[in-house]
């Protein structure tokens, strides 16, 4: 009994045929088709059938999300296929080209483990040659030649080959592959066996779809009656409004017009504003709801309503609060502390006072941006920031007209959408890295907004009508005063913030910027120890600058290396860093300090200089050659810094008797005057009295003190004309480890402002002349020889008995 059911499972496993699971397809016969195929039991399906005589069934599944379908999820009627081509891919996938031969039923399924075989019935077509028949069949061409010229979907060749068909069930499977028919509709065709019958259903679901198709040209017609100039987006719009007609949706837009109309009863908004806002909502009520014209106008409105027009945000009126918190954020920086406080006090006693406009200039890293946070901190204010470095186009600043399309107000009233109020503190940053092109210039646009007289009315492009700035606190920052055009400059209050002293960077390192690092490194003062003294050695050999920025980096260096420390010693113990291992976590030392020349030398001298950065030294070489005359100049100098250095030598050219130099020097010899660091521009006039000097020593032949430092202009009397910038240069010459300073008289009560501790260990000399400057800073045996009277000296401790009110201690 066992083995006869052995055979007939084996004869059984002989007769069937690999199935295929189709999903969202129907395979007909006569039609040939490319699959690609990616399940695993197809594949080894199609394997299978290659390897015997290419038959396989095509059987559509009843859901097509099933990804592992059973015989239940399978229709029991199919098509019998042969494998043309097949080709796999190098995902895996296979892609291969089937042709349906006839219809088939599933009798039995024999196998579902590897792959689906199963046996099969063929269902044979039983043809009758009717009256009823032909005609159907001439319906259906007709039908199909209606339905291609509605649906361009379909190619018109296919009409001529379904016409010359004239065989029913092939006509029937031809056309309905060509029909975009629900699944169900195409499985129902299939499974049935007679052709007319079939060519009956056939005939009602294609009257079905003609009259959908007929339907949909119907409102592109419609459509197309209402549209303009054949606009595209506005052709899509209107189809878009015609279909929701045709299924009756209902329209949210009136829905959306109430929202605004109750946004704007709500809001408090001055009476210009009001009635421009009423006046757009009158229009868009007006207007197609789908319109690019409503999107604009919508687009206006929202930003008319979302802005804070009388949203003031509530002041801190307690100065002592303010003043810690000031003091908390930042070390020194005395005169803008002082010119905020000063600020709220006044607005204690005053409700209605305009917001100040400050200007802080100073140097890279001395914490200009920073500083502004702390004010909107410390005054309670909403903080918002723009960036104008390379801003070049006006309309950043006022907006474009609103009938652009993608038209924007400006950067000061989307910033004040942001904050959310009328009263922020508003950082304009880098003011003096703007510039200006075809689109026009940004600086003239800000003329208004910085202007305490104008901006209660700034008026916006795109708002067109005015806003009141007035209650705004404006602080902008810059590095130098020369790229501020001077309109503009004249609107604001400068406050200048120069770099800091030795004593104050180590201040802020160990108050501020290590505790900061430590917290951001994940560390903790018990897994690191830096001295005040490995900190004063980073300052001074491994940093020159005004602010604090490079020395932030230094010890963030200092924090990564010591991280890494940690970690290999098993985080056991605690990494100690001294001055003398400095090198082993930042390198070499990068510059000199305390270094002066070894020797006094001929022809060499230390000028002080002003850059952006802050102040610097600046060494000056003169050399006199045999020659005719020429004067030669080298490093990089402005045509201001040259027309000094030619001022300076007409002076010692008529000097030149009483400094003992031969009255023809200049038809005999070639002067070259030349400052190092040639790849970094200079300019400017405060080099005058350096240049002097080092040509005097030349021509001469006596050498310059090394220990002295000196800045001033020089005129072709000799006179010493003050200079700008002397608190930072005065660092410069402390950072240097410079003892001696010689600065123009006129410059005495700059002295002020100069922190006591530098004046404690710089020794100031003012003079008035060029003559009194080689007398101080030549080494001369008898300078009465050559000068006829002596010069004057003015030390800091002669100004100090003169008048005790120049320095402030």
């Amino acid at each position: 009994m066992a083995l006869k059911e052995n055979k007939e499972a084996e004869r059984l496993h002989k007769n069937a045929l690999p199935l295929i699971p189709l999903r969202d397809i129907i395979i007909f016969p006569h039609m040939v088709l490319p699959l690609f195929v990616g399940r695993e039991k197809s594949v080894k399906a199609l394997e299978y059938a290659m390897a015997n005589d290419k038959s396989v069934l095509l059987a559509a599944q009843r859901k097509a999300g099933v990804e592992e379908p059973s015989p239940e999820d399978i229709y029991e009627v199919g098509t019998l296929g042969c494998v043309l081509q097949l080709m796999k891919l190098p995902d895996g996938t296979v892609k291969v080209l089937v042709e349906g031969k006839k219809r088939a039923r599933i009798k039995e399924y024999v196998s579902t483990k590897e792959c689906f075989m199963v046996t099969t019935e063929e269902i044979d077509e039983i043809a009758e040659e009717t009256l009823e028949t032909e005609v159907l069949m001439r319906g259906i061409s007709k039908a199909f030649e209606t339905y291609v010229k509605l649906n361009k979907k379909v190619p018109p060749e296919m009409i001529m080959s379904v016409s010359s068909i004239d065989d029913p069930g092939r006509l029937t499977d031809t056309v309905v592959a060509q029909l975009t028919i629900k699944l169900q509709h195409k499985q129902e065709l299939l499974e049935i066996a007679n052709p007319t019958h079939r060519l009956e259903r056939l005939y009602g679901l294609m009257e079905g779809e003609i009259e959908k198709l007929e339907v949909e040209q119907r409102i592109r017609q419609r459509v197309k009656k209402q549209m303009e100039g054949g606009q595209k987006e506005y052709y899509l719009n209107e189809q878009m409004k015609a279909i929701q007609k045709e299924l009756g949706d209902v329209d949210e837009f009136k829905t959306e017009f109430r929202e605004l109309e109750e946004r704007l009863k709500k809001k408090k908004m001055p009476k210009e504003a009001v009635k421009k806002t009423k006046q757009e909502l009158k229009k868009l009520k007006l207007m197609p709801p789908m319109s690019a014209e409503a999107t604009v106008v919508r687009n206006y409105v929202d930003w008319m309503l979302s802005l804070p027009w009388q949203h003031i945000t509530e002041e801190k009126k307690d100065l002592d609060e303010a003043e810690y918190i000031l003091e908390e954020d930042h070390y020194g920086l005395k005169k803008v502390k002082e010119r905020i406080i000063e600020y709220l006090a006044v607005k204690s006693f005053v409700d209605e006072m305009k917001g100040p406009i400050l200007c802080l200039v100073g140097p890279p890293g001395v914490g200009k941006t920073s500083l502004a946070k702390s004010v909107a901190r410390a005054t309670g204010r909403k903080y918002v920031r723009i960036s104008l470095g390379g801003v070049r186009d006006e309309a950043e600043i006022r907006g474009h007209r609103k009938t652009y399309i993608g038209s924007m107000p400006g950067k000061i009233i989307q910033s004040l959408k942001k904050a959310r109020s009328s009263n922020p503190v508003f950082l304009l940053d880098e003011v003096d890295k703007m510039s200006k092109d075809f689109r026009g210039d940004p600086a003239s646009a800000l003329l208004e907004v910085l202007d305490p007289e104008q901006n209660n009315s700034f008026n916006d492009h795109y708002l067109d009508c005015d806003y009141d700035l007035s209650r705004v606190m404006f602080i902008t920052t810059a590095n130098s005063m020369s790229g501020i055009p001077y309109p503009l400059l004249d609107r604001m209050e400068i406050i200048r913030i120069p770099g800091y002293t030795e004593q104050e960077k180590l201040h802020i390192a160990t108050g501020f910027l290590l505790p900061k690092q430590l917290k951001a490194h994940g560390m903790t003062d018990e897994n690191l120890s830096i001295s005040d003294g490995t900190i004063r050695t980073i300052i001074r050999q491994y940093t020159r600058e005004a602010g604090v920025r490079n020395l932030e980096r230094e010890i963030a260096t200092l924090c990564r290396k010591s991280v890494r420390e940690f970690l290999r010693g098993g985080k056991k113990g605690r990494v100690r860093i001294a001055s003398r291992s400095l090198f082993k976590y930042l390198g070499v030392p990068r510059y000199r300090y305390g270094m002066v020349e070894g020797k006094d030398e001929i022809g060499v001298a230390t000028g002080l200089a002003w850059t952006e950065m802050g102040g610097e030294l600046l060494s000056t070489e003169v050399t006199v050659m045999p020659g005719k005359g020429n004067l030669t100049i080298t490093g990089k100098l402005g045509d201001v810094m040259q027309e000094s250095a030619r001022a300076a030598l007409s002076y010692i050219r008529s000097r030149g008797e009483r400094l003992g130099i031969e009255k023809d020097f200049y038809n005999k010899v070639d002067i070259h005057i030349h400052i190092p660091e040639g790849a970094i521009p200079k300019d400017g006039p405060s080099a005058g009295i350096t240049i002097a000097t080092t040509i005097a020593s030349a021509l001469m032949k006596i050498p310059v003190k090394r220990d002295i430092a000196m800045t001033g202009e020089i005129t072709l009397r000799g006179k010493i004309l003050p200079i700008g910038g002397l608190k930072e240069k005065l660092l410069a010459a402390h950072r240097g480890n410079i003892l001696k300073v010689v600065i123009p008289k006129e410059n005495e009560k700059d002295l002020k402002e100069i922190p006591a501790v530098i004046l404690k260990k710089i020794e100031v000399v003012l003079l008035e002349h060029m003559d009194d400057v080689l007398k101080y800073a030549l080494i001369l045996k008898k300078p009465e020889d050559i000068f006829k009277g002596g010069y004057e000296k003015e030390t800091i401790s002669d100004i100090t008995h003169r008048n005790e009110d120049i320095i402030t201690h």
